[in-house]
């Protein structure tokens, strides 16, 4: 039997009905509004729908009449179709989080739209090598890292390495780390803790899904931690795959053609000119054997063409290699 006096419930039912289930080409009529609130046994004439319509719309809703039909639907939401696309594709291609917790958050993101949008992100990107984690302890791993860094205090951890038996085992037989943490950073599809390292005097890295059994100290984060937060902008600019190395400014010559690379591994800021068919790149990096890595997959064309120190430690890293052939 319906319910005459359960009216206080019935704005918040004809909400969730233009959220859930309309869009603009799935607008709605009184007549169904009335429907679908007698199938929750609320009573509902046609002239307080229209008022109900218009409170919403009051309240901010972008509640519009259909053109051609005799309905109405949400028009505007906080996010667009194609923003929740990309919500779900950056779930689907992120390493990681876990097979399991991805199918969690897609149908989290299928609630921000209609369930009409939601059929559209039921969809699976494909990306090579795709490798997702197992477990889903870094959640809970960076959600301990945040509450460190907004509480300013130090943290202690143990960590985990790949031994040639595809275990993973404590590394330094179980050590307790103790860092002041600065930041974390998204590098390479992986989060990276970017710390001071109290015992070493110096900034460390440390892959956040090989953090084991993270806690909150007492005491607070060292005054270093101020001076690495002061370089976040442009941290991973300069490091290639995490590895630190000595801070030089380096001068790269590269066919003009592929100015798109250099922008694109050190941003627009850079500063690049033309010399004929080439271009000149100036940049700080820390010189890394990563760094040299990178170097040599762009192929011959690319040279370091200063300060001589890097150029000759990037001779000695090339022929270390080429003697492991002979």
């Amino acid at each position: 039997m319906a319910n005459v006096g359960n009216q206080k419930q019935k704005l918040l039912y004809i909400m969730e009905i233009f959220l859930r289930e309309t869009d603009e080409e799935h607008p709605i009529t009184a007549a169904q509004i009335i429907e679908k609130l007698e199938a929750r046994e609320i009573v509902a004439e046609r002239k307080s729908i229209y008022r109900d319509i218009r409170a919403l719309q009051d309240y901010g809703m972008d509640i519009e009449k259909a053109p051609e039909q005799n309905g109405f639907y949400l028009a505007e939401r906080t996010f667009e179709l194609a923003e929740l696309k990309l919500l779900v594709d950056a779930v689907a291609a992120s390493k990681f989080i876990t097979e399991k917790k991805s199918r969690e958050l897609v149908q989290k993101i299928e609630h921000l739209g209609s369930a009409y949008q939601g059929r559209h992100l039921h969809r699976q990107v494909v990306v090579s090598d795709r490798v997702k984690m197992a477990n889903e302890r870094i959640y809970y791993t960076i959600d301990e890292i945040y509450q460190c860094i907004d509480n300013n205090h130090k943290m202690t951890f143990q960590y985990l390495e790949w031994n040639d038996k595809k275990e993973q085992t404590l590394r330094h037989g179980g050590k307790w780390y103790e860092v002041s943490p600065a930041f974390l950073l998204w590098d390479n599809e992986y989060y990276y803790l970017v710390a001071w390292d109290e015992e070493a005097s110096a900034v460390r890295h440390y892959r956040a899904d090989k953090i084991l059994g993270a806690k909150e100290m007492e005491d607070k984060r060292s005054k270093e931690v101020l001076a690495i937060e002061d370089q976040k902008a442009d941290y991973a600019k300069k490091r290639f795959s995490m590895f630190a190395g000595a801070a030089e400014i380096v001068t790269l010559r590269a066919p003009k053609y592929m100015a798109g690379v250099m922008i694109d591994r050190f941003g627009t800021e850079v500063r690049m000119r033309r010399e004929d068919e080439d271009i000149l790149v100036r940049t700080e990096v820390e010189v890394s054997p990563q760094f040299f890595g990178w170097i040599t997959g762009l192929g011959p064309g690319v040279q370091i063409l200063g300060p001589e120190t890097v150029r000759r430690s990037y001779q000695e890293h090339l022929e270390q290699i080429l003697s492991a052939y002979k």
